[in-house]
């Protein structure tokens, strides 16, 4: 071998062998798990075919993948760009659930959050923050005004359905939760 041969062979690479241990892992890897089954195998709660679902993002990629997720089992989809013109198909439209994002242009979802926790039309609809950022501050501001559940995106298929089914009664109807108040401190007894 000449010097030049011998020269370019330090720079090519060498593909490793396969070790035993790593090829059964490998094929372990691509076995479902045994949860994953599991939640394959359990009976969702969905809502009923036809159930409108208002999707409010200005990301056209968001809005196009939460319409393929929810048209995939039933739900017809209602799309707004932006919280104002949300807020309007939501009075017009009364859809059975509102996936609502918080940065919007214009009015942010925590102001529409608040307009349509207002207004006696759309009060009752239950409503779902959505938001890349997953602070814990947002959820809870969120939730004091009255979103009854937040799902952070990039989202997977099985936390829609899992948003979803937390609000879906025994009639397959899509109800905001139920709260118990909780009594002021120190207004117990006297």
């Amino acid at each position: 071998m000449g010097y030049f041969k011998l020269f370019l062979s330090l720079f090519r690479k060498k593909t490793p062998m396969p070790i035993a241990h790593e090829l059964d892992a490998e094929e372990q890897a691509a076995q479902p798990t045994k949860r994953q089954i599991e939640r394959r195998n359990r009976k969702r709660r969905n809502a009923a075919k036809g159930t409108r679902a208002l999707i409010i993002d200005d990301s056209g990629t968001v809005v196009f993948a939460l319409r393929r997720v929810l048209q995939s089992t039933g739900y017809t989809t209602l799309e707004a760009f932006d919280a104002e013109s949300g807020i309007e198909i939501a009075r017009t439209e009364r859809p059975e659930v509102i996936f609502l994002d918080i940065v919007l242009p214009g009015m942010n979802g925590f102001a529409a959050l608040r307009l349509l926790r207002r207004d006696p039309l759309t009060k009752n609809i239950p409503i779902i923050m959505m938001s890349s950022n997953e602070q814990a501050t947002e959820q809870f501001f969120g939730s004091r005004i009255g979103a009854d559940d937040f799902m952070k995106k990039p989202f997977a298929r099985q936390e829609v359905f899992a948003r979803l089914e937390k609000l879906v009664d025994s009639d397959s109807h899509l109800r905001r939760p139920t709260y118990e108040p909780t009594p002021a401190p120190g207004a117990g007894a006297v």
